[in-house]
């Protein structure tokens, strides 16, 4: 059980809800910070002009809004704006959007009733997720349609997924014996009012991104043995003369994997000793940019996926919410903690970063393909009868497309602000879009790598080396070859891109 309030929520509990199936619930200071906040809210607003309680939404906010439609009111503001259109969000990036909605809600900031928590508890540890579509929200004054939808199905109204299948809301809640929440004070404004969703497909985005990193360094390690480069380029030495600790991080991860390597030269041992006296050296004194420069290529990268899981997590344990009720000082602030400028600059900079990732490993799979480059290997690393059988030829096509694609989809949506809601939202964070196109980006990279990796096991199949490899590389040949078997004769390859694809995302490393 992860207990939500009272203390920040880590990414790794995070991750123990989202992908190990653990359930939530609410912690005892958790509870009490938020009960103590609806009764000061309950009370401090009798007599005053509270946004969002007595007054109409955005640029409505000028109308009084009478004691006896109060509750309505929130109802209305749920119903309108559940307007979204599109592909509907994956279950998994829903149940991110939830537990973020929930986290944040459980810091006692929004003056909400604690039946809100405990039905959004409910549908997470029930598996019940709202339908929500992907296009809607400026991520501004939050993710306004998104949460609409997710307020939609917590008041027990509009369509949601159950065991696999869309259906109405009414029907799951009777069948599960979950009571919708009956509006108190502000709950509509409250759950739709933050940046919740663009933060819960973030923190998925963070922790995929890693993977990619990781993915890549052991690419980078293997296609390294293959082609038997010298070992200095990501020796202590060399890369302590820069100081991004990302770099040295990766250099680092590289001399962990390859110490066991039989590959991998000395330049010492090579060309600091014994006569040299040839004109022209057979050998490469030093390899291609994407064999030698990996170190300094995915640092950076390494570097931002660290300080957006540093920002994505503190979004997700703020309170996030206008206006702010803070029980500490007996008063309500009116403000804009709902704006995702946060989230929206970091995802831009993280879809940027994974999209050199993925253009490192396009390159390096170029390399593998042309035997005129690596001078080792067969053209495409084909074990058939060359200009009968093809080899990998046929996916590096996907793989440049879909590297050019993220090339084009790294343009940013940070500043690709367009004001709305009669010019109340006169600039907004696009948030939700960046972290929908970082997605896609990551989806994408991991389908690059997919192929990089098949053809490195096929590049070992035909210098048949696996016996010399790294500890780490032979053990990743062998987990890929249980869903990729090598290959000698023509076959379509779509299924085996997928297989691999799933157990790079899925594995743990």
């Amino acid at each position: 059980m992860v207990n939500v309030g009272g203390r920040p929520l880590t990414l790794h509990e995070f991750q123990k809800v989202l992908y190990n199936g653990e359930n939530v619930g609410l912690s005892e200071e958790g509870t009490k910070k938020v009960n103590e906040s609806f009764e000061f809210l309950e009370a401090f607003s009798k007599d005053k002009i509270i946004y969002g309680i007595n007054t109409g939404f955005g640029p409505m906010a000028q109308y009084r809004i009478e004691d006896v439609d109060r509750k309505e009111l929130q109802y209305n503001l749920i119903r309108s704006h559940a307007s979204g259109a599109g592909t509907p969000l994956e279950p998994l990036y829903v149940r991110a959007t939830m537990l973020a909605r929930l986290n944040t809600l459980a810091q006692g900031y929004s003056g909400i009733h604690i039946s809100t928590l405990e039905v959004i508890c409910e549908l997470i540890n029930k598996k019940v997720t709202p339908l929500i579509f992907e296009h809607g929200g400026v991520g501004a004054s939050g993710d306004l349609v998104q949460l609409a939808h997710l307020a939609l199905v917590i008041i027990g109204e509009g369509e949601c997924f159950y065991e696999g299948k869309k259906r109405d809301t009414k029907e799951v809640f009777e069948e599960l014996n979950i009571k919708p929440l009956v509006i108190k004070n502000r709950e509509g404004l409250a759950l739709m009012n933050g940046t919740s969703c663009m933060t819960g497909i973030g923190l998925i985005n963070v922790t995929l991104a890693r993977k990619i990193v990781r993915w890549g360094v052991e690419a980078s390690c293997l296609i390294n043995e293959l082609v038997g480069t010298y070992n200095d380029h990501y020796s202590k030495e060399l890369n302590r003369a820069k100081y991004h600790k990302g770099q040295r991080q990766v250099a680092d991860l590289m001399a962990s994997y390859l110490a066991s390597s039989k590959m991998v030269k000395s330049r010492k041992d090579h060309l600091y000793q014994g006569d040299h006296t040839e004109d022209i050296f057979e050998e490469k004194v030093q390899e291609y940019y994407s064999l030698r420069c990996v170190p300094q290529i995915l640092g950076p990268v390494l570097d931002t996926v660290s300080f957006s899981k540093k920002v994505l997590t503190e979004e997700v344990n703020s309170g996030n919410d206008n206006p702010i009720i803070d029980v500490e000082t007996q008063n309500v602030y009116h403000g804009g903690n709902f704006h995702g400028d946060y989230v929206a600059l970091e995802m831009d900079k993280l879809k940027i970063a994974v999209t050199k990732a993925s253009m490192l490993a396009e390159r390096q799979l170029n390399f593998l393909m042309n035997h005129n480059l690596n001078n080792i290997l067969t053209p495409f690393v084909n074990r058939g009868k060359l200009g009968f059988n093809f080899g990998m030829q046929g996916v590096q096509f996907t793989a440049v497309s879909t590297t050019a694609e993220n090339q084009m989809l790294s343009n940013p949506m940070y500043v690709h602000s367009i004001p709305n809601n009669n010019d109340n939202q006169d600039i907004v964070s696009m948030g939700t879009n960046a972290a929908l196109i970082t997605k896609k980006v990551i989806d994408n990279s991991f389908e690059v790598l997919s192929i990089l990796f098949m053809s490195l096991t096929m590049a070992v199949d035909i210098l048949e080396c696996k016996d010399k490899l790294s500890e780490t590389s032979q053990k990743v040949y062998e987990e890929i070859r249980e869903v990729f078997p090598t290959f000698v004769d023509d076959h379509p390859k779509y299924n085996e891109v997928r297989k691999v694809k799933e157990y790079l995302m899925k594995k743990d490393i």
